[in-house]
């Protein structure tokens, strides 16, 4: 679908960027490839036409985007009147911010008891000393994974699906994705995928619990 928009962020040493459109509720995905005119040196402020694009569950992308020619004419008197619209863009970053600082207490917390419950059962003979190398190596994975996946979103390339990202957490790669989470700030703000995340962390402590919970002593388990 054409539309029109204004060009508010441009990375310009990693060749993408975002276009703002009042018609579109989220900010749209544009790469240097995706303009039409090779010569056009992309600047925040730009007013561009640009197609609408979706590709599987990723937000919007634009595509055959050209740089509209009143807005080239007017781009010097536009910059200005750019530069007074952090404010406007303020919120998004607010939020990006407190989701992504929020308070570690509860992981650091979790994360004890959850190293306690590893080596009670390694010492109970309940987990295999083997256990906590694999479960650190699918932490490392899966931090990976998501660095790989949050590079993708940005340069257009084909996405990790966030069913694979949810079993990797769910078969103990949730520490990894929890730090990835936090240093590359990805995924935190969408709210359904966090509500899947913490689902899988709890289903991995139950689990994990139950198996090696059989070995507590019945005068324990009795309080």
């Amino acid at each position: 679908m054409k539309r029109q928009g204004t060009l508010v962020r441009w990375e310009k040493d990693r060749g993408f960027g975002f276009i703002r459109c009042p018609e579109i509720s989220a900010d749209v995905f544009v790469h240097l490839r995706d303009f039409t005119d090779r010569g056009t040196a992309p600047q925040v402020g730009m007013r561009v036409n640009f197609e609408e694009i979706h590709v599987g569950g990723k937000g919007p992308r634009a595509m055959s985007v050209q740089a509209a020619g009143a807005a080239r004419q007017r781009q010097p008197q536009s910059q200005p009147q750019r530069r007074s619209a952090p404010p406007r863009r303020q919120p998004d970053r607010s939020v990006r911010s407190s989701a992504s600082s929020s308070s570690p207490l509860p992981m650091v917390l979790l994360l004890v008891a959850y190293g306690a419950l590893l080596g009670y059962g390694v010492w109970t003979a309940r987990l295999p000393p083997i256990a906590l190398g694999v479960l650190a190596l699918l932490s490392l994975l899966t931090f990976f994974i998501y660095g790989f996946d949050k590079d993708a979103a940005e340069t257009g390339r084909w996405r990790t699906a966030e069913k694979t990202l949810h079993l990797l957490s769910l078969i103990g790669g949730w520490p990894g994705a929890w730090v990835a989470q936090r240093l590359f700030r990805h995924k935190v703000r969408k709210a359904s995928f966090m509500a899947g995340y913490w689902a899988t962390v709890l289903a991995h402590m139950a689990a994990v619990g139950a198996w090696v919970g059989k070995l507590l002593p019945a005068g324990l388990l009795a309080f």
